[in-house]
């Protein structure tokens, strides 16, 4: 067993790792004691459920409230927490609880978890990481409480408070609006200031990256002191934010927001172009939106938050480069130069790869659901690339998708928390390049 385990890379120990919790998570929700109801749950719910809660995505078969025990709901409030920091951080905090030394081998796969430049320094940035995630998810329960302590009661009240804290920071979508009504989301909240933007600020918060966090603790609002890195994510993060609740406004201000005070409009404006941004809650309602608004989302979807962070998506740094890469090209200049550095080639090259390979299983996957069911294209559109995104809105086709098209959403969310291309990675096997080259040939492109 031993010699196994030593044979598996980094990647593969991840994404074992991701495979594992998610069988255990759906064994669990199985058991009477998971469901309201007392009776046993479908291996194709439990697993679907499981599924979308370790990879911190919101997509749901059956209404979290109305369906789930406090069991239940407790295990996946767990998935969530887990899946949204990575296996190896808990793990770590249990190693930093018990004293235990972190190897080299744990740092290394601490490294590929989170996602980090360099291995150096790893562990203090872990501690940073829990101790933030505490410290974030804390403030956010303490703001929610504000609001549902009125209506629920203090037992009550505080534990929706820190089941939404968790979920909107760990940008998995997951609610217990049920309460109200079946599958509402958020709906009754669209024009509270505490609920959107304590929300809105905890998406933005676990979306932006632990790198980012690193930068701004060290240089505090010193923006040209920042890693190149944090530089793109912050400025993508603005421009997609900002730049998505302009285009919503303008898209449903006459449209689904029509009788909607203008505070509620830009509340909703804000939310919808947050939360597209792999969180899964939403406002208002999804299936309402005009098919522009729906393009829009899908596209936001797709991009997601950034590296080493609780989203998803193909990441704002990778939509980054390869932008940058097609302008560069347009002016024939010589590399990407950005904020006063050049993108290295090999990020361009991953960065593409991930795109391609994204792109092409949600397009895959659309076209097989949309060969077995007589759904609406733009509905399954919006439907795969929220599971690859990790994002969790849905236009209300989840409950009605058969159990081949359930299967391919499970894999499709997996793919994009695991990542899609260290997913085909994770089945490849490390070969050393050959010093030998074919010879070139030209060929026309474009």
């Amino acid at each position: 067993m031993k010699l196994c385990k030593t044979k598996l890379t980094q990647t593969q120990i991840i994404a074992l790792g991701f495979l594992l919790m998610i069988v255990a998570g759906g064994l669990l929700l199985m058991l009477p004691i998971s469901s309201k109801s007392g009776e046993w749950t479908s291996f194709s719910d439990a697993l679907f459920t499981s599924t979308s809660a370790t990879c911190v995505t919101g997509l749901i078969v059956r209404d979290t409230f109305r369906y789930w025990s406090l069991f239940g709901q407790l295990v996946i409030l767990v998935l969530i927490q887990i899946g949204g920091l990575g296996f190896m951080t808990i793990a770590t905090l249990f190693s930093l609880m018990l004293r235990r030394k972190i190897g080299l081998k744990e740092r290394e796969l601490l490294h590929e978890s989170v996602s980090t430049l360099h291995i150096g320094g790893i562990v203090k940035l872990t501690k940073r990481i829990l101790i933030g995630t505490c410290l974030f998810e804390g403030i956010g329960a303490i703001l929610l409480s504000i609001r549902f302590i009125p209506q629920l009661g203090i037992i009550k009240g505080i534990y929706n408070a820190i089941f939404h804290s968790v979920s909107a920071f760990c940008n998995a979508g997951f609610d217990l609006m049920g309460r109200y009504e079946e599958y509402s989301s958020l709906t009754a909240y669209a024009g509270d200031p505490i609920i959107n933007i304590t929300i809105m600020v905890l998406i933005v918060i676990g979306g932006i990256g632990f790198l980012v966090w690193e930068d701004v603790l060290m240089h505090k609002l010193k923006f040209r002191k920042y890693r190149l890195h944090s530089k793109i994510v912050l400025t993508m993060t603005a421009l997609l934010v900002f730049g998505g609740a302009i285009l919503f406004f303008l898209f449903e201000n006459n449209k689904l927001m029509a009788d909607m005070t203008m505070k509620e409009k830009i509340f909703s404006s804000l939310f919808s172009s947050v939360t597209a941004r792999t969180a899964g809650f939403n406002t208002i309602d999804t299936a309402g939106l005009s098919q522009s608004s729906k393009l829009l989302t899908i596209i936001l979807m797709f991009i997601g938050g950034s590296p080493g962070s609780t989203a998803g998506g193909i990441k704002t740094t990778t939509f980054f480069v390869i932008a940058l890469y097609v302008l560069s090209s347009m002016r024939h200049e010589n590399g990407c130069n950005i904020f006063g550095r050049r993108i290295e080639p090999d990020a361009i090259r991953r960065a593409a790869s991930v795109f391609a390979t994204n792109l092409f299983l949600a397009l895959s996957v659309t076209l097989v659901i949309c060969g077995i069911q007589s759904f609406n294209l733009v509905d399954v559109l919006f439907e795969t690339f929220s599971a690859i995104g990790t994002v969790g809105m849905s236009t209300g086709i989840t409950r009605d998708l058969e159990e081949i098209s359930r299967m391919l959403i499970v894999f499709l969310m997996y793919c994009g928390r695991v990542g899609s291309l260290s997913f085909a990675l994770a089945f490849t096997e490390r070969k050393i390049p050959s010093p030998l080259q074919q010879p070139v040939e030209k060929i026309t492109i474009g």
